[in-house]
């Protein structure tokens, strides 16, 4: 019992709670009888009518007949429902003397389990006749033996039981003796020759007596054994045992060798009738081939091994016999001891495999166990490991069922190696262990999942078509054609991006690839979701996000915006020979479609008619003077200034700047210069540029025009040297703006005069007006050519 109270209460199954009956079982057993050494596949009964089941349920629910002893004797038909006989049965075989001989079997039904007891009883047949051990019998009688005494014979053994089995014996006619059959308890028939008259030696010495055994089968049969029966002078004392019977138990596994019992019987006669020796009396074959005597002190040896399994007791009968001829009977009773020497057995029955995962409560298997042992050493306990979702019942007898405790999870284990252990309760005890492998097999349960809920993919522009740009990628618990993942694009809320013109995706293994060429200065990033869908039925999907950044690409010239370089005739800056150095001659502004530092510019004088004359600052593009004008200064000079950008190639542009020295902004209007030939090329998209910004900036360019020459106007009244009127009619539309555009550094004030030539509407002088000379300035005169001053910041 303590070993019961070591296992856990939910895995201990004890084999001694004998009867298990289920709710549905038949509590009675189901008997058939047959006769033995019937034909095999003989029919033995209705099972579907004696269960009272449906036609075709026994093989609805795979029905099966097992025998307690292992060995399939019998078959059942599923679909007719017969019970036939797998093969002859041989009652002698099976049961030996045991009566009624009966084959314990059971049908049991899988789904659901239900099981039924039934018995078949095998019917002796007259098969065998009665056999007498030797071919003869000798014995020995005084003559002076009296009338009616009895002389125990040698039994003859008959294997068939009951009616069929040895009923009496006959003795040849004679006069002296006949035979007195006689039941004993073990239910044994001895004969005993009945001395009927007087003997004398000398009238006759020896008889000749044929004793027959006779069955009661129809027809009987018989055995017969010659009685040679010698008279003998007159010993008057028999050998008598000191204790009959003895009673003696042996453990089944004693040694061979090991003496069991020594027994002892004593005459009372001198001499030679007086010595006594010892031998078998009526011995089977297996008394004789498991234990020996000692003719001379009578003790008892073990020459075989012990089996309590097959034979737990022998009755061993002893005859002592003297000198004379005269012999006693004595009787030993051997108890085999059982020991604990059978591990428990355990036969699987039925095992299902593999099983769902989302299977509920199901049947794993079917077993039976059994130990050959009795007592404790035959009581069992099954159990199966605790940490498994399997739990075992018992169901009838001696079989359990293994059930799965909750559905399985094959994502979490995929195969489980069960071990079933059956303990028995012997000391020491002795187990047996058997493991059953059960695979779960897979449903599609589990959706596919992206290794990233979003991915960021990069692509620089100008990219070559079918590029891989990038993989997504998801993978599925499940297994087989459950984990087989299938990728798509979804569809697009974006209708301004056709996206299946844009990105494609192979569906099996998640790479994506850019169809077409893609801009930046068009396109800088999109979005769109990606979908993983499996094989299973139903198929289960997952949404992924995918953003795609386009890179820039140094593929952007920079593009100059002032001065404008589509004019048939460009505008000429002017500088007045008073300037001083670093004065302020015009800015040059650029902007690049690029990025990042493709779009970084720098500004660099590349030409100049004078060198050292001009300087352009490489950060803003502003061009100034170097150094004090002098007189010997030519008056024209053409500025080559080189814009580049910060690529990896850099990209550049170049601008021709027109700078005319002049001694007063009264000086008379000098010609333009002649355009040179490296300038003469058009830029259609630097014409529709400028266009639109100065149809868009003309609006604000006249408020402020007009409201810096009233203001203009006032401080020059006092002056009265340059009066300066709101000009009236269409202005030019070569105004440019100039107030901090692009990257001047501060804010300058201008003071432009238009040349009186109404057809080409340039500007004759441009000269930047600070608050420090903006006096000086007012004083000087303006020439009668300028037709109109303006000045605006």
């Amino acid at each position: 019992m303590e070993a019961l109270e070591r296992i856990h209460p939910k895995r201990q199954v004890i084999i001694f709670i004998m009867v298990v009956v289920l709710s549905q079982t038949h509590s009675e057993p189901i008997r058939y009888s047959v006769l033995e050494e019937t034909e095999s596949g003989s029919f033995i009964a209705d099972l579907v009518r004696d269960l009272g089941l449906g036609s075709g349920e026994l093989a609805a629910r795979s029905a099966r007949v097992v025998s307690d002893d292992d060995k399939q004797r019998l078959q059942l038909d599923c679909q007719t429902g017969d019970l036939l006989l797998r093969e002859k049965l041989d009652r002698e075989e099976l049961c030996g003397h045991n009566e009624p001989c009966i084959l314990h079997f059971q049908v049991f039904l899988e789904t659901p389990v239900q099981f039924f007891q039934g018995e078949l009883l095998i019917q002796d047949i007259n098969d065998h006749s009665p056999v007498f051990a030797d071919k003869e019998i000798f014995l020995n009688i005084p003559e002076n033996s009296r009338q009616g005494t009895l002389f125990p014979l040698k039994l003859a053994q008959d294997l068939d039981v009951g009616s069929n089995g040895l009923q009496k014996y006959t003795i040849s006619p004679n006069s002296h003796f006949h035979v007195l059959t006689r039941n004993h308890s073990e239910g044994k028939k001895y004969p005993y020759l009945v001395q009927d008259k007087a003997l004398d030696r000398e009238e006759q010495q020896e008889f000749s007596l044929t004793l027959m055994a006779l069955d009661g089968g129809s027809p009987p049969r018989s055995g017969t054994v010659m009685v040679r029966i010698l008279i003998m002078d007159v010993n008057d004392n028999a050998p008598d045992f000191v204790h009959t019977p003895y009673e003696v138990q042996v453990l089944e596994n004693s040694p061979l060798g090991f003496p069991i019992v020594r027994v002892l019987a004593k005459d009372a006669d001198a001499g030679n009738f007086g010595s006594v020796s010892y031998n078998f009396f009526q011995a089977s074959d297996e008394i004789k081939q498991t234990f020996s005597i000692n003719e001379v002190t009578g003790e008892i040896r073990l020459i075989k091994k012990l089996d309590f399994e097959k034979i737990n007791s022998y009755l061993v009968e002893i005859e002592a016999t003297d000198g004379g001829g005269l012999s006693g009977k004595g009787t030993v009773i051997i108890e085999v001891v059982d020991v604990n020497d059978n591990a428990p057995e355990l036969t699987i029955s039925s095992l299902t495999s593999p099983i769902p995962e989302n299977a509920p409560e199901t049947v794993v298997s079917i077993f039976r166990i059994r130990d050959r042992d009795s007592g404790d050493n035959g009581k069992m306990i099954c159990s199966i490991p605790d940490n498994l979702p399997f739990i075992l019942k018992p169901t009838f007898k001696n079989f359990y069922t293994l059930i799965t405790e909750s559905p399985l999870d094959r994502e979490k284990t995929a195969e489980y190696n069960i071990t079933i252990t059956v303990t028995d309760l012997g000391s020491p005890s002795l187990k047996t262990e058997h493991k059953i492998t059960v695979l779960v097999s897979d449903i599609n349960d589990n959706a596919p999942t992206f290794s990233q809920n979003s991915y960021t993919l990069f692509i620089r522009e100008n990219n070559s078509p079918a590029l891989h740009i990038g993989t997504v990628s998801a993978t599925d618990a499940d297994y087989g054609t459950n984990a087989q993942v299938t990728y798509s694009l979804l569809q697009s809320h974006d209708l301004h991006l056709p996206l299946s013109s844009v990105i494609s995706i192979n569906a099996d293994n998640g790479y994506l690839f850019a169809l077409r060429s893609l801009d930046y200065e068009a396109l800088r990033a999109f979005q769109f979701r990606v979908g993983a869908a499996d094989a299973g039925t139903p198929s289960l999907s997952s949404e992924a996000l995918v953003r795609v950044v386009i890179v820039d690409d140094n593929d952007n010239s920079p593009f100059v915006l002032y001065p404008l370089q589509n004019s048939s005739n460009p505008c000429s800056e002017l500088v007045p020979r008073a300037a001083e150095a670093g004065y302020l001659v015009t800015k040059v502004v650029a902007v690049d479609g690029d990025s990042g530092q493709n779009a970084w510019l720098s500004y660099q004088l590349l030409k100049a008619t004078e060198p050292g004359l001009f300087s352009v600052w490489a950060h803003n593009g502003e061009v100034r003077t170097a150094r004090l004008l002098s007189e010997r200064d030519g008056a024209k000079h053409r500025l080559v200034v080189l814009v580049k950008d910060n690529g990896e190639p850099p990209m550049s542009t170049t601008v021709a700047l027109h700078v005319l020295l002049v001694d007063g902004f009264s000086q008379p209007y000098l010609p333009l210069p002649e355009v040179y030939p490296d300038e003469a090329q058009t830029n259609s998209l630097t014409i529709y540029l400028v266009i639109a910004l100065a149809s868009v900036s003309s609006l604000f360019l006249f408020s402020i025009l007009l409201y810096v020459a009233m203001r203009l106007c006032r401080r020059n009244k006092a002056a009265s040297v340059v009066r300066c009127s709101v000009p009236t009619g269409h202005f030019s539309g070569h105004l440019v703006d100039v107030n901090g555009t692009g990257t001047l550094s501060q804010t300058y004030q201008y003071e432009i005069c238009m040349t009186g030539d109404s057809r080409t509407g340039e500007f004759k002088f441009l000269k930047p007006i600070t608050p420090n000379r903006l006096a000086q300035e007012t004083g000087r005169e303006v020439k009668e050519n300028c037709r109109n001053s303006f000045v605006f910041s």
